[in-house]
């Protein structure tokens, strides 16, 4: 498991309730925009550089890589140090997908309208799609309750990570 971003995360040896290394599978992927793209790096690299991840049942920290088969999120958990599987936490996608839908919706007119409107019908756009956001994030922190214990900001960027996975041409 990787990274790509070419860097190593630094442990804390106190420190057991972290995700230090994050793979999105890249069959997974199906669609890659520049801003995509660019989402999914900045992601991964928020991440890794603040997180709070706890694995019901076993300490961390953590490897973890995501992946979306059969209408599923898959959250492959293992432990840093030597990639032994902890556990997979598998997800449905059916509750998650208006909001992924809705903020799509929002993102592309956000990307839009940063070419064509005036700052503040851009502000505008912009709270809506971080109010989807926090949904979606909320949603995969209720979805996760009794699995995983994440904080509020690694919920953001876990479903920033689940929707660059749910993208389709």
């Amino acid at each position: 498991m990787g990274n790509g971003l070419g860097a190593e995360v630094q442990v804390s040896p106190a420190r057991t309730d972290l995700v230090v290394d994050v793979e999105l599978d890249q069959e997974s992927i199906q669609y890659r925009s520049a801003e995509s793209e660019h989402e999914r790096q900045v992601a991964i690299f928020d991440l890794l550089e603040g997180n709070s991840f706890q694995l019901t049942g076993a300490e961390g920290p953590y490897r973890l890589r995501l992946a979306i088969h059969e209408n599923r999120l898959l959250f492959d958990v293992r432990t840093a140090k030597d990639g032994d599987k902890l556990r997979d936490i598998v997800l449905s996608l059916t509750p998650f997908r208006k909001v992924v839908k809705d903020y799509f919706m929002i993102c592309e007119s956000y990307y839009d309208a940063i070419k064509r409107l005036s700052p503040s019908q851009i502000e505008a756009l912009d709270m809506g799609r971080r109010g989807l956001h926090n949904e979606g994030s909320e949603l995969l922190r209720e979805r996760l309750a009794g699995k995983i214990d994440v904080d509020h900001d690694t919920a953001r960027r876990l479903f920033t990570l689940l929707c660059a996975l749910h993208i389709r041409t």
